[in-house]
């Protein structure tokens, strides 16, 4: 009889392990196909943060929420409710503890802090991940269309903003885009001018 329990409770383990990581990728799957695309406007990678292997880190204007609520705390998941501007970028409409009867899609986000009159959040897609060899140059060339320094957000520069798809809470972040150009095309453009200019 033991027997029979360790091997019922072996193959529910089994079937877990297998079913979440399937469920995850039906998730991203959906938010591609039938989630809403957003734009995120991108702001300039803090230059003290240094390049981390295979991924280009992310940062957003999109960050804060104006709010007489004074219950958030740091660290605290948050809901953000998004809708699209008149240029079709990204905007919170709302934010929440919980989540609120409507239909409009949502992000979970991480508050940072709070002053009693606006809240500060960081949105979990950060992290744009790429092969390796094609990361760092990847990162190069995002930071060269964002050359402004945080006490310059108002430094004209490149229009750059990720592509996220919305579905249900899930999130996807597809691509970046400098220019209305892909970061993977500006990477394979780059090269192709490096090679070019050795020839």
């Amino acid at each position: 009889m033991n027997k029979l329990y360790i091997t019922i409770g072996f193959v529910a383990m089994l079937l877990l392990q297998l079913g979440l990581p399937s469920k995850m990728i039906f998730d991203q799957k959906q938010a591609l196909e039938v989630g809403t695309p957003y734009k995120f406007k991108t702001q300039p990678i803090d230059p003290t943060d240094p390049f981390r292997g295979k991924y280009v880190a992310l940062n957003y204007e999109l960050d804060t929420f104006k709010t007489t609520d004074t219950t958030y705390i740091r660290g605290q998941e948050i809901y953000v409710y998004i809708a699209a501007d008149s240029s079709g970028y990204a905007q919170a409409s709302q934010v929440s503890h919980s989540k609120l009867k409507t239909d409009q899609d949502f992000v979970m986000a991480e508050v940072n802090w709070s002053n009693g009159t606006e809240v500060y959040f960081e949105l979990p897609f950060n992290r744009l991940y790429m092969e390796e060899g094609k990361a760092f140059e990847a990162e190069t060339a995002y930071s060269n269309a964002n050359p402004r320094t945080w006490q310059q957000r108002d430094i004209p520069d490149s229009e750059c903003y990720a592509l996220v798809y919305i579905n249900g809470g899930t999130v996807r972040l597809e691509d970046v885009f400098i220019d209305e150009m892909s970061l993977r095309e500006v990477v394979l453009q780059n090269r192709e001018k490096e090679k070019a200019a050795t020839q």
